[in-house]
């Protein structure tokens, strides 16, 4: 695990910008985003409502960070995205780049509405996918990412099967992951074959950034 260090604090926007070095027009997008989150929250379960007071922290900044390790992507896939972290934040930061085309696959209605409205409102552009990890990856089979993300989705053997199929020679995987990740690591690593790197959360030191690249299915042992 990385070595604990104090995390980054973000209680607004302007710890937000101090941090990210973030232009006023991205915050403006952020505080968009921030305000609509808070509104839909009332009549939707979007998030875990305790986390909405420190939503600069639990979900921009926690988000956010994944972008310093791919800054020259150019494709990016988010995995059940749901209120649109990490995916839709990684998408507003890269806006003004205009370099980067984000994926978003959320099979919840509600939850790809709120998506649509928050791209449309923040002139965010997105592409979002309302449908099941599973049907996207027989659907867009052409699809090549060069980042793909997840958080709170699955447990690393899991997640690793949903992703698998949109790994190419050059996809990198960069999953948001708690204080289980080495053991979901080792338990990923029955039945897959994979490279591993742990990034130090910045914003919690019971939480890393699982690096996955060169993922292949491991093959099963012949019994003797």
């Amino acid at each position: 695990m990385p070595s604990p260090r104090p995390p980054v604090t973000i209680t607004g926007p302007d710890d937000f910008a101090e941090a990210f070095k973030v232009p006023r027009e991205t915050i403006h997008r952020l505080q968009i985003y921030a305000a609509l989150l808070t509104e839909w929250q009332t009549r939707h379960n979007l998030v875990s409502s305790k986390t909405i007071p420190q939503l600069w922290q639990r979900h921009f900044a926690d988000s956010a960070q994944l972008l310093a390790l791919a800054p020259t992507a150019k494709t990016w896939l988010d995995l059940g995205t749901g209120a649109g972290f990490p995916g839709l934040v990684v998408a507003i930061l890269a806006a003004n780049q205009g370099t980067l085309r984000t994926h978003l696959v959320e099979s919840t209605a509600k939850k790809c509405a709120f998506l649509a409205h928050v791209a449309q409102m923040t002139d965010t552009a997105v592409d979002i996918h309302c449908n099941r990890i599973e049907e996207l990856a027989r659907s867009e089979s052409k699809l090549t990412p060069d980042i793909i993300s997840a958080r709170a989705l699955a447990p690393m053997p899991k997640l690793l099967e949903l992703a698998a199929p949109f790994f190419r020679s050059r996809t990198r995987g960069l999953f948001l992951k708690g204080r289980d990740a080495e053991r979901e690591i080792e338990a990923a690593r029955a039945g897959w074959n994979f490279s591993c790197r742990l990034h130090p959360s910045l914003t919690s030191n019971d939480s890393s950034i699982v690096e996955v690249t060169e993922l292949s299915k491991a093959k099963k042992r012949k019994p003797r």
